[in-house]
């Protein structure tokens, strides 16, 4: 057994290897490829993620599997050893259904049309974009339906990202969460004067920006032997290793808290990646055991710390050495009820906590339909602001922030969106959870002492990297599946006392 288990992780190393190697060409078209470099960039990854995709689904990797399938059932089922039998299996038998042509296309597609979405997102122009995304599109239909499904094609899809699950339980959870978010919001919007976030709202220089949003990653925990961050159009992390972990951001001069908080969002992602098991490197266990849980890691990072009390209680004296004289009129309290002020407003990755769910519902509604045949992509742009006309009362002005604000279609990350939802449910019901097991947490946070939580998340959470599908995780760390009601609770409680409903 022990040599076919050291044969399959040769194997799946010199896939690992492949897809790694595609993952730091498309970090580089992201951050510092000169734009004239994309012909080549698309073909090149082209040719390595069908390299990879051809020796994943080879006949010998199915042969190791089906002989180790007999000696792994008599093992420890949370052992490394039964794991990578059990999860290289189900992403093999996966894999094997998608064309080697189909997957290099892809590849080549969507490299080409992320940068025809960077250009026609700077130009406020979707028409410019729609020839990209529809080949796109109709490769990502192509690879749903060598997938196979049982009742609708997002399931295909869908399951990428957040295994087990299916589109029918998303429209059940969003609709939960429409019918508590909704009155909430109401009830705010007539008293939005209780909060004021002028004080995020001016000139404020890039590199001092730059400098704080570098404080906060290490004081999270982020190691910056085994990582870095770079400038993006979107802000992403990518991983090559959990010894080479890469975040991103961007500036607004503008508006203080967009780089802060993407900042925050990305570095969440970051320290889940480096604290992967480093005996799970090079095989299909390394990485988060879905999209939902690790945007629950995001997103806890983002609002559960970066906009509490206890974080701004911490750091208000430390932002004020970063930008010397504009906050002194401020104290703590006034920060943190700046950057949790609710506001209906365009971009999702700055929206409040309170509207963040609609903007992911109106994406998943647009995938749905789109997928479906309900929603022509000439016509998306149209669809996308009568959506946000009716989730949150507001339309877009132009295409760059309406329905091109985000990456995800150029990339063929379609599916994805929900992940976002989940993630944040998730991330109170585990906050909840560590609140129990850690009692001084939010005296740890106020002290800036984030030990204490990373370490929790690293045992419980990070080392297992994609050893369990989420639901196995999930009921592992906290006995329970995933649930509404946490979220719902804490931003009833939050928002209800800053706003005085």
């Amino acid at each position: 057994m022990q040599d076919k288990l050291k044969e399959l992780r040769t194997r799946l190393g010199e896939v690992t290897d492949l897809y790694q190697a595609s993952a730091v060409l498309n970090w580089d078209q992201e951050t510092y490829m000169p734009p004239g470099g994309i012909r080549a960039r698309s073909e090149q990854l082209s040719t390595l993620r069908g390299l990879a995709h051809q020796k994943f689904i080879a006949d010998e990797i199915g042969q190791l599997l089906a002989d180790l399938a007999g000696p792994a059932s008599e093992l420890d089922p949370d052992s490394d050893d039964a794991s990578l039998v059990r999860v290289t299996q189900r992403e093999y038998d996966k894999a094997r259904k998608i064309p080697v042509e189909l997957q290099a296309e892809l590849a080549r597609a969507t490299s080409v049309a992320h940068n025809a979405w960077v250009k026609a997102r700077a130009e406020s122009d979707f028409a410019m974009f729609v020839p990209y995304l529809q080949k796109v599109l109709d490769l990502v239909i192509q690879k749903a339906e060598a997938l196979g499904y049982e009742e609708r094609i997002y399931d295909a899809l869908l399951d990428e990202y957040e295994p087990e699950m299916k589109t029918t339980q998303v429209e059940a959870v969003f609709a939960e969460l429409k019918a508590e978010i909704v009155p909430l919001l109401q009830a705010i919007c007539e008293r939005l004067d209780a909060v004021d976030d002028a004080c995020l709202h001016g000139s404020f220089d890039e590199q001092k920006q730059w400098a704080v949003t570098m404080d906060v990653l290490k004081l999270m925990g982020f190691d910056f032997q085994n990582g870095r961050q770079d400038k993006a159009a979107h802000p992403f992390t990518t991983s090559f290793s959990c010894d080479d972990v890469r975040v991103t951001t961007r500036f607004d001069p503008t508006y203080f808290a967009s780089a802060l908080y993407s900042s925050m969002h990305e570095g969440g992602h970051g320290l889940y990646d480096q604290g992967t098991a480093p005996e799970l490197e090079r095989t299909l266990l390394a990485g988060g055991a879905s999209l939902g849980v690790h945007e629950s890691q995001s997103r806890m990072w983002e609002n559960l710390v970066g906009r509490s009390r206890n974080f701004w209680r911490f750091y208000f004296p430390r932002l004020k050495t970063f930008f010397p004289g504009q906050f002194d009129h401020l104290d703590a309290e006034a920060l943190y009820r700046a950057v949790n002020k609710v506001t209906p407003s365009l971009i999702r990755v700055e929206a409040d906590e309170v509207t963040y769910n609609l903007h992911i519902m109106l994406r998943f509604e647009m995938e749905t339909e789109i997928l479906e045949g309900k929603i022509k992509i000439t016509d998306a742009p149209e669809a996308w602001n009568a959506k946000m006309e009716a989730y949150l009362g507001i339309t877009p002005p132009d295409d760059a922030r309406g329905v091109l604000q985000d990456t995800h279609w150029s990339s063929g990350l379609v599916g994805y969106f929900p992940t976002y939802s989940l993630g944040t449910m998730l991330a109170s019901q585990l906050f909840d959870h560590i609140r129990a097991d850690l009692p001084d947490l939010d005296a740890q946070i106020e002290a800036g002492q984030f030990a204490p939580l990373l370490g929790w998340l690293r045992q419980n959470i990070h080392c297992h990297g994609a050893k369990f599908t989420p639901n196995e995780l999930v009921r592992r760390v906290i006995g329970e599946p995933m649930q509404a009601a946490p979220f719902v609770t804490y931003l009833k409680t939050k928002y209800g006392e800053l706003y005085g409903i």
